[in-house]
């Protein structure tokens, strides 16, 4: 097994981790009253990141791709980085934080963490990772097909999960008539 094999079975087992998580975070959410909302597009997902997984070590082992030192050193680094951006996204949300689209009524909108700054910074770090986990051994084209169909996919899946946190949102109080001026 090489290096590179090594590092995309770490990242699947990061990501097997992930669905632990996910799996005890939706027992709670459900608990609480949250309804799955990600509909046909969540196997999508699913079948993209495994897609990914394979292919990384696929395209290197049967193109013969080199391992390009300035660029993979590069992109182990932004590897890293993603990694850490979507740790700090799930220690943000704790409980909240799913792989699936589950809102529990009634809680706020998380702002802390990278959500100070970014409305959706998991994504940033799932796009950081399907451009950066490819080119980390030179396989370009598996980094730009993940990229395509994963900028589509992820449209596809804000739009979703704005919807949710759109209908679960608490509804501001009326405001009160202005009484005219005397």
């Amino acid at each position: 097994m090489t290096w590179y094999t090594a590092l995309v079975l770490a990242v699947a087992a990061e990501r097997l981790a992930e669905l632990l998580i996910a799996r005890r975070n939706a027992r709670w959410s459900r608990a609480r009253g949250a309804a799955t909302a990600d509909g046909r597009h969540y196997p999508l997902m699913v079948a993209l990141h495994t897609g990914l997984l394979a292919a990384c070590p696929l395209e290197t082992s049967l193109a013969g791709r080199p391992f390009p030192p300035v660029l993979g050193w590069v992109m182990l680094g932004m590897v890293a980085a993603a990694q850490a951006l979507r740790w700090w996204c799930v220690q943000a949300l704790g409980r909240q934080w799913n792989t699936r689209v589950l809102v529990v009524p009634g809680l706020p909108l998380v702002t802390g963490g990278p959500y100070r700054w970014l409305r959706h910074p998991n994504y940033v770090a799932v796009a950081a990772e399907g451009l950066a986990l490819p080119l980390v051994h030179g396989a370009w084209v598996t980094a730009l097909a993940f990229t395509a169909l994963n900028t589509w996919l992820l449209t596809v899946r804000i739009r979703c999960e704005e919807a949710a946190l759109t209908a679960a949102a608490p509804t501001a109080p009326a405001t009160a008539p202005m009484s005219p001026r005397a």
